[in-house]
């Protein structure tokens, strides 16, 4: 029998197609740790300490007898890609790069029970644009940018609507959806940055604002692909060689 070459894995080749789209509107490829602190996992981005993401039913909590109980907290394997944002603008900041984008694709985990559409692991995209308040980014930026990215990813005629939500970390908050073969489907959500978030970066929100978005790489893979299951993604099933 003859051996048959692997190929580039469905998602590497979604991300690196992102960070494509994303650089040619000039955004800067940014990479943060999978094991996070509880600081920027969810104080930084305005998650109260009642919130049931912080619960053990829905977050993977780290035992390490090493971390102090200083002001980051305990570790966590992170449950978004957001705190990779938070640390850039934290560090644009202090570097006074502003205005400044970042994207970031990473891995992310939430304790879920799994089946066709749900997975303990999964890759999220996640970005912000933050400047002066003079600069005037706005949510018409944000919706320019997203229409640009989800018409390159699923076809130049795909329509995106924008609808009101709520998020911590955004004030307002939207959610993105995306028409796909007549079905509205819910991509990610959005919004302009909330001014506690810009606080705990080091920004005084007076005077700097942005917008941020996150959703999850995987689900645009199955659509673009029309692969049933996100545990296919994670077994090395051979089937998704055809990419």
């Amino acid at each position: 029998m003859k051996d048959k070459r692997g190929t580039e894995h469905p998602l590497f080749l979604l991300a690196k197609e992102t960070y494509r789209v994303f650089s040619d509107l000039g955004f800067e490829i940014a990479d943060g740790p999978e094991i996070e602190s509880e600081w920027y996992n969810f104080d930084v981005l305005n998650v109260p300490k009642d919130h049931p993401a912080r619960d053990m039913q829905d977050t993977f909590w780290l035992k390490n007898p090493k971390i102090s109980a200083g002001k980051e907290g305990r570790e966590v394997l992170r449950t978004h890609a957001t705190c990779v944002s938070a640390r850039e603008i934290e560090k644009a900041g202090k570097e006074g790069r502003m205005p400044c984008a970042f994207i970031s694709i990473g891995k992310v985990f939430r304790n879920e029970a799994t089946d066709a559409t749900h997975e303990m692991q999964f890759f999220q995209i996640d970005g912000t644009m933050v400047g002066k308040i003079k600069d005037g980014i706005s949510l018409a930026h944000l919706k320019g940018v997203l229409l640009k990215f989800y018409r390159e990813m699923l076809g130049k005629g795909t329509e995106v609507e924008f609808r009101p939500s709520f998020f911590p970390f955004t004030e307002p908050s939207i959610e993105v959806h995306a028409k796909w073969k007549g079905k509205w489907l819910e991509m990610m959500g959005a919004g302009m940055i909330h001014p506690k978030v810009l606080e705990n970066t080091g920004l005084n929100p007076k005077e700097y604002q942005g917008f941020a978005f996150g959703g999850g790489l995987d689900r645009i893979a199955m659509i673009k692909w029309g692969i049933p299951d996100v545990r296919l993604f994670y077994q090395g099933d051979l089937r998704l060689n055809q990419f």
